[in-house]
């Protein structure tokens, strides 16, 4: 146990120097002056360069950085407090809540950028609350499953909705704005959508942080959580609330980005097993490089920017594939 604890830190400590590094790097990888590397000595002799990087660069690399831990970490507790490792962000109406609210706002707000976030932001979270709500309406099952059940039923709502005003919409302007949002991607990032969204995802994360070690309880059941002192509905409401909260934060800024907070679990758990206590930490620091990763490939692979749901979305059924593989191939040794 002692062995087990002292490889999982030291683990964490190296993606933390991974993490610092890929960021690093990731501030001089781009088109200019020419593909696909920034010299260094550029920065202090241009002004131009500097602009690029202060202005455009690095507020970019900070989103993904936030975008990738913070769905990193909501797929982390659905998935353990659900008790199913294929739920993701989006189970509880939360992505498809966005989607309806950006393009809402787009239609009949007024598409600027903070308009479409807000919008977004708001109906990611009404999605939250309707799956909720209905939980506690129906009468079948128990509460997880009534949540299952109720986060399906928003889900279609809301996509049911977004086909409507899909329809609704322009093709020749608002169509076009609303597909482009729904791909994902971070081009539109600046200071301004950093700081908008950086004080809900700190206290959403630090808050699932703290609580790491109640989702082991909390991952067994309400009956086995009681009978060890943890006060099951309270605890799951405020955990599933926090990695919600965050992920409408950054939704409303990227749009839909697929596949992180599915796929990076899968692996923290390959590495640090089902310990919530390691593999939580360990999925942020994974989000994080893999989401600021697929982000200067996006921007930098092409002339034409990558949609950055498109590049997550391959690599992830990628990767996912490849871990299945895996064991399907223990699995047949074992027999």
């Amino acid at each position: 146990m002692e062995h087990q604890r002292i490889r999982s830190n030291q683990l964490l400590f190296l993606l933390a120097i991974a993490l610092l590094i890929v960021f690093g790097l990731s501030i001089f990888v781009g088109r200019y002056p020419e593909p696909f590397w920034m010299p260094p000595a550029l920065l202090a002799q241009e002004a131009l360069a500097q602009k690029l990087v202060f202005s455009l660069r690095l507020p970019r690399l900070v989103m993904a950085l936030l975008l990738g831990m913070s769905l990193s970490a909501c797929g982390e507790v659905l998935q353990m407090l659900f008790r199913n490792p294929i739920v993701e962000p989006g189970f509880l109406g939360v992505s498809q809540g966005a989607a309806f609210g950006a393009a809402f706002a787009i239609l009949f707000i007024g598409g600027s950028q903070l308009n479409v976030e807000i919008s977004a932001a708001v109906f990611a979270l009404l999605g939250l609350g309707m799956s909720f709500l209905i939980a506690r309406v129906l009468k079948f099952g128990g509460w997880v499953l009534r949540l299952v059940l109720s986060g399906i039923m928003v889900s279609a709502l809301m996509s049911s909705g977004l086909g409507i005003l899909k329809y609704l919409a322009d093709p020749l302007t608002q169509l076009q704005e609303i597909t482009f949002w729904m791909l994902g991607g971070l081009w539109s990032t600046t200071w301004k959508s950093v700081f908008y969204v950086l004080p809900a995802v700190l206290v959403s994360l630090t808050i699932t942080f703290l609580m790491r070690w109640r989702l082991n309880v909390l991952s067994l059941g309400d009956a086995t959580a009681f009978s060890l002192g943890a006060s099951a509905k309270k605890e799951r409401i405020l955990l599933l609330v926090s990695a919600v909260v965050a992920t409408a934060a950054v939704t409303s800024v990227s749009g839909i980005v697929s596949w992180v907070g599915l796929i990076v679990p899968h692996l923290s758990r390959r590495i640090f097993g089902s310990n919530a206590q390691y593999s939580l930490p360990g999925s942020l620091l994974i989000g994080g490089i893999f989401t600021i990763i697929c982000d200067v490939i996006a921007r930098t692979l092409m002339a034409g920017e990558i949609p950055l749901g498109i590049l997550t979305s391959f690599l992830g059924a990628a990767i996912f594939v490849a871990l299945m593989s895996q064991d399907r191939l223990k699995v047949e040794k074992d027999e």
